[in-house]
């Protein structure tokens, strides 16, 4: 099969596109044939030698990817065969594999795709939805409410404005640049601002008549963070799960006492419930997908050109979810 692996740490360039041989599945496992693979930011991380909130950096060389979505075409040992050929998507965990035209994973990690969404959509919702999901947990968001998006143009931020507007909830969107924000704005977002504009805080303060955010959505930290915390009207929270402004190295993430949530982790999880709670969110943002309620932005790449979709995350060049697709 072609994949594409990683034989030292170092920048895009060292994800090459090679033959290696087909994987096995091990019992209890399926091989799924992808159609996508996601391309998530801490990808890029572990590409550089950085673990980021990973456990730890995967032994060389090795294929990266945690997210795909295809068809099963062979089964371990053990494994109910009621799973070959079926339409599957599945997160793989800290498990790499996923950017190859073959990869394994267990059985257990599989769901069926909905009718209706394709592939790469799918792939959008196993990963970047059940985060998006998880955050909203912590939002209350209905009418009255007033949702500050930062990255709006993004995965995760496209989600998250979907679903405060179809919550009543009057959303601003900060993006880069006229294109994104026009994309933001077609997306639902009452107002859509570029960051770029060094006034931007003063023109969503002015729409707004004062600082009147009940809720800013913050996966960006730094300097974005602070003026947006600054937009808060009292009793507003500012909900943090992410820093991709500072890099996904050193955690340099924006809290103010009182104010701020981290909402990774442990709590995300917490609140899910269930026996397994990120399964839980998984199912619940493949359903919001199947529904038509929430529609995942996709940008696509061949997956030949996984080093190109890696220099494009890192500099801010895509909008939605990237996705390879061999």
């Amino acid at each position: 099969m072609r994949a594409i692996r990683l034989h030292a740490f170092g920048p895009a360039e060292n994800l090459i596109h090679e033959e290696v041989d087909d994987p096995r599945p091990a019992p209890g496992q399926v091989r799924v044939k992808v159609a996508a693979a996601g391309v998530h930011l801490l990808d890029t991380a572990l590409r550089e030698g950085m673990r980021g909130p990973a456990p730890e950096l995967p032994a060389l060389p090795t294929i990266p990817g945690r997210e795909v979505a295809g068809t099963v075409d062979a089964l371990g040992e053990g494994t109910d065969p009621a799973w070959l050929g079926r339409h599957v998507v599945a997160h793989l965990g800290f498990a790499p594999g996923g950017y190859a035209e073959l990869a394994v994973t267990d059985a257990a990690r599989l769901h069926r795709i909905p009718a209706g969404l394709d592939a790469a959509r799918a792939v959008a919702m196993i990963g970047t939805g059940r985060t998006a999901l998880g955050i909203l947990q912590f939002a209350d968001l209905g009418p009255g409410a007033v949702a500050l998006v930062p990255a709006a143009a993004g995965g995760i931020g496209t989600l998250l404005v979907q679903y405060a507007k179809n919550a009543g909830a009057t959303v601003v969107g900060l993006a880069g640049g006229p294109e994104k924000t026009a994309r933001v704005q077609a997306n639902g977002a009452d107002l859509a601002v570029d960051y770029t504009d060094p006034d931007w805080p003063g023109k969503v303060r002015a729409y707004l008549g004062g600082p009147r955010a009940t809720v800013v959505f913050d996966g960006v930290g730094g300097d974005t963070a602070r003026d947006l915390v600054g937009l808060l009207a009292p009793g507003g929270r500012h909900l943090v799960f992410g820093w991709s402004s500072e890099g996904l190295r050193d955690g340099t993430g924006y809290h103010l006492d009182g104010v701020s949530q981290s909402v990774l982790g442990p709590a995300m999880l917490a609140r899910a419930g269930g026996p397994d709670p990120l399964r839980t969110l998984e199912l619940r943002a493949l359903t919001e997908a199947a529904e038509g309620r929430l529609t995942p932005a996709v940008h696509r790449f061949p997956l030949a050109e996984a080093a190109a979709a890696h220099r494009a995350l890192e500099t801010r060049r895509t909008t939605g979810k990237v996705v390879l697709e061999p």
